[in-house]
């Protein structure tokens, strides 16, 4: 390795102080953010707030200081269902029970996982990575559907927020800490013994749940006003039930699929995520990889017939919070800088420059001789920033920073639906595909 020598360091200085055009940006920079010298004018005209399909849709929410996007992103999906079959004007569906159930069956799973690799060391690779990665608020599309389909779904009137649902770093660092505890446990006891912890901290995870998230209802009342004002109500309905007879969605027409232009994820493939789960029991995880203009096909299809769409993304690159926009063509660094920063999908995957850490909805789409350019998304950040918490992406920034959609089976073709049948390849844990959770 060559290290950088006090020649080399003259050399750079010297050239960098007769640059002018350095002069000035270094000037800019001084009082203003690399954002906003180095924002696009007329990139603004591409991603206006009209959309030739806009599906109406109720209020955003807001997940507040919480990872449960995925949660509120399939809640507001499910809703929609909802809204429709009942003519309500607005309701939402309780993410915080969901989110109960998810901590529960993803502290269980870790156990398991522990007492599965109790005769390996700490260090080795399985259980380094699942203590590093303890258990956090993230999530999968299959996540969710074990999770509904076991143990069914509330409004929020039946189990609203709390401050810890809504703020959850200190409860979820707390589990941590006590499930990394057993996980130390299992090497110094026996298997009974372990088994016994097990459900010792198991009670003890349950316990503190319900002291953090409140205890979910086993009944509840569906309580709701149409659009025509009219005051309807059905008591004393389990949640199970709820899904099954009021909700009218379901869950296992849907299927997961992605772009993943990478060279060991050939298209036209299924693929799963090691150790990626919440339920030990429940569905596994599987997602189809599509050629980008099949991929954004079935997501227009889907709006086309007036239904929104559940997507992951990374939502951290190009993007403006307060005005609601995410456009790789609003921000100019090459020529601020002087520096091609460009790089393609698959490059950014491989190297881990950008993965999934997003989910939200995708609920209109502008297009242009039936050729996008630009796309509506639904968020859950509250209704404070952008357009009443609405955004717009362009159809550029999509290509490159959306990952993930699920779709109705039905709008797949032959040669994407025989796809399913074929047995996933199973990727590694730290797969970019596996991040949104």
């Amino acid at each position: 390795m060559k290290a950088i020598s006090l020649l080399d360091l003259q050399k750079m200085e010297e050239a960098y102080q007769i640059d002018e055009k350095a002069k000035v940006v270094r000037r800019a920079l001084y009082k203003n953010s690399i954002e906003t010298i180095s924002r696009v004018m007329e990139a603004d005209v591409e991603t206006v707030d009209i959309f030739s399909i806009d599906i109406d849709t109720m209020p955003v929410t807001e997940q507040l200081r919480s990872g449960r996007c995925w949660i509120f992103a399939a809640c507001n999906v499910m809703r929609e269902a909802l809204g429709k079959k009942y003519n309500i004007k607005e309701i939402e569906l309780s993410q915080n029970y969901l989110a109960f159930y998810d901590k529960l069956e993803k502290i269980n799973l870790f156990l398991e996982l522990c007492i599965k690799e109790k005769d390996n060391d700490l260090g080795s690779e399985t259980l380094r990575y699942v203590l590093e990665m303890g258990i956090g608020d993230g999530g999968q599309w299959n996540m969710l559907a074990s999770l509904v389909k076991k143990y069914g779904i509330v409004t929020k009137n039946a189990m609203g927020e709390t401050y810890q649902s809504s703020s959850t770093h200190t409860m979820t660092s707390l589990i941590n800490q006590r499930l990394r505890k057993f996980a130390a446990y299992t090497k110094r006891n026996t298997l009974e013994d372990i088994k016994l912890e097990k459900e010792n901290v198991l009670n003890e995870c349950y316990r503190m749940l319900c002291n953090c998230f409140g205890v979910p209802p086993k009944s509840f009342d569906f309580e709701y006003k149409d659009k025509d004002n009219n005051y309807h109500v059905t008591r004393n309905i389990k949640p199970i039930d709820f899904y099954k007879e009021f909700l009218d969605y379901n869950l296992d027409d849907y299927i997961g699929i992605i772009h993943g232009p990478t060279s060991d994820k050939p298209f036209h493939e299924m693929y799963t995520v090691k150790y990626l789960g919440n339920v030990v029991d429940g569905d596994p995880i599987s997602f189809l990889n599509l050629p980008i203009n099949e991929f954004k096909e079935l997501i227009i299809k889907q709006m086309k017939d007036n239904q929104i769409v559940w997507f992951g993304c990374d939502c951290s690159n190009l993007g403006d919070r307060n005005l609601g926009i995410w456009d790789d063509n609003q921000f100019d660094y090459n020529h601020t800088f002087d520096i091609d920063f460009d790089m393609s999908k698959e490059d950014m995957l491989d190297t881990r420059n950008s993965a999934m850490n997003h989910a939200m909805c995708f609920t209109g789409v502008n297009l242009v001789d039936d050729i996008p350019n630009r796309y509506k998304i639904e968020n859950s950040w509250g209704d404070k920033i952008a357009r009443k918490g609405y955004f717009v992406c362009s159809d550029s920034w999509f290509d490159k920073y959306v990952y993930q959609a699920v779709v109705n089976k039905k709008y797949l073709n032959e040669k994407q639906l025989a796809c399913l049948d074929k047995k996933p390849i199973e990727l590694l844990p730290w797969d970019p595909f596996g991040t949104l959770a």
